[in-house]
C-alpha cells in the first residue's frame, strides 16, 4: 500500500501532522490535524445534509463522520456534543474509527508525486511551521469558521490542507482542488479511461502546490469571508422564502375570491329549472 499511502505508527506522530486514515475499502479518506495528547482537528458532515438520499456519494460522505461510540456508549476520551458536523476535536481513536494511520506528505518530488497511485496522499506544496498548522485548526475549531462540508467543494482533505499551508486558489478563494476531490470527481471517470501516466499529470495540474493562482489568506480573513458569504446566502434563501411564501397566499387568495363564481351558472340553471 507504499504507493498508495504512508502508514505511521502513533509513536510517530508529531502535533502538527496531517493524518488521514482509509474508510470503506479504500474508497475514501478522512483527514485531519493531529495537534497532540492524543487529539485531531478535523472537519467532519455530522448529520448535515445528503447529496441524494442513499446514492453512492451519499454513503461515501457518511464515513467522514467520526464514530465517538454512540448515544449508548459514548467515548470518554471526547467531548459530549448535540451535534457532531463542522469543525470538531476527537481523539485519536475515534478519528480512526478502526482504520489505519497514514501521514500525509507535503514539498514532495514530482518524481514521488506521480508513482502514487491515488490522489489524497501528498502535494507538491509546503507545509507552514507545526506552531501555526496547530493554531489555524485551533482557530478554526473555536469559531467553526469552514462552512457546510461537501464533496466536492469543501472536504476534511480542503480543512487539513488549509491549515497545513493556508492556501486557497483564486480570488473566489476556492477549495475543493485537492487530491482527493479530484479521484472521486466527474472528471476522474474520464481520467479512468486514459492511461496512468495521463491520470497523474492531470492530478499534479490540479494539485494545489502546482497552481499559479493560489494565494495565502490568514485564518481570520477566510472565517470572515465564509461568515459574510453564509450571511449572504442565508438571507438570500430567507428573501425566496418570504416570496414564496407570498405568492402561496396570492395564489390561495386568488381561488378564494373566484370559488364562489364557480357556483352561479349551476345556481342559475337550477332556478330557471324551478321557475318552468
Amino acid at each position: 500500500m507504499r504507493l498508495f499511502s504512508k502508514k505511521i505508527s502513533r509513536d510517530d506522530l508529531k502535533p502538527g501532522d496531517h493524518i488521514y486514515a482509509w474508510r470503506n475499502a479504500y474508497i475514501y479518506s478522512h483527514h485531519g490535524i493531529y495537534i497532540g495528547d492524543g487529539k485531531v482537528i478535523h472537519f467532519t458532515r455530522g448529520d448535515g445534509p445528503s447529496i441524494r438520499e442513499g446514492s453512492v456519494l451519499d454513503k461515501i460522505i457518511v464515513s467522514s463522520v467520526t464514530n465517538h461510540g454512540g448515544r449508548y456508549n459514548p467515548c470518554p476520551n471526547c467531548e459530549k456534543r448535540s451535534n457532531p458536523r463542522g469543525v470538531i476535536s476527537s481523539c485519536l481513536d475515534c478519528f480512526l474509527s478502526g482504520g489505519d494511520l497514514h501521514l500525509f506528505k507535503y514539498n514532495v518530488s514530482l518524481a514521488t508525486f506521480m508513482t502514487k497511485l491515488r490522489g489524497g496522499t501528498c502535494t507538491i506544496a509546503p507545509s507552514d511551521p507545526s506552531d501555526e498548522v496547530i493554531s489555524r485548526a485551533k482557530f478554526l475549531l473555536l469559531r467553526n469558521g469552514f462552512g457546510d462540508y461537501h464533496l466536492f467543494k469543501n472536504n476534511c482533505e480542503d480543512f487539513a490542507v488549509y491549515c497545513k499551508t493556508s492556501l486557497v486558489v483564486g480570488k473566489s478563494y476556492v477549495l475543493g482542488r485537492n487530491g482527493q476531490a479530484n479521484t472521486v470527481g466527474a472528471a476522474a471517470c474520464v481520467a479512468r479511461m486514459l492511461t496512468p501516466f495521463v491520470r497523474n499529470v492531470i492530478r499534479l495540474v490540479s494539485d494545489i502546490g502546482m497552481r499559479k493562482d493560489a494565494i495565502k489568506m490568514p485564518v481570520e480573513s477566510l472565517v470572515a469571508w465564509r461568515n459574510k458569504a453564509d450571511t449572504f446566502v442565508t438571507r438570500q434563501k430567507r428573501l425566496q422564502h418570504k416570496h414564496s411564501k407570498i405568492s402561496s397566499k396570492k395564489h390561495k387568495h386568488k381561488h378564494r375570491v373566484l370559488t364562489p363564481y364557480k357556483y352561479i351558472g349551476t345556481f342559475q340553471f337550477v332556478i330557471c329549472s324551478n321557475l318552468s
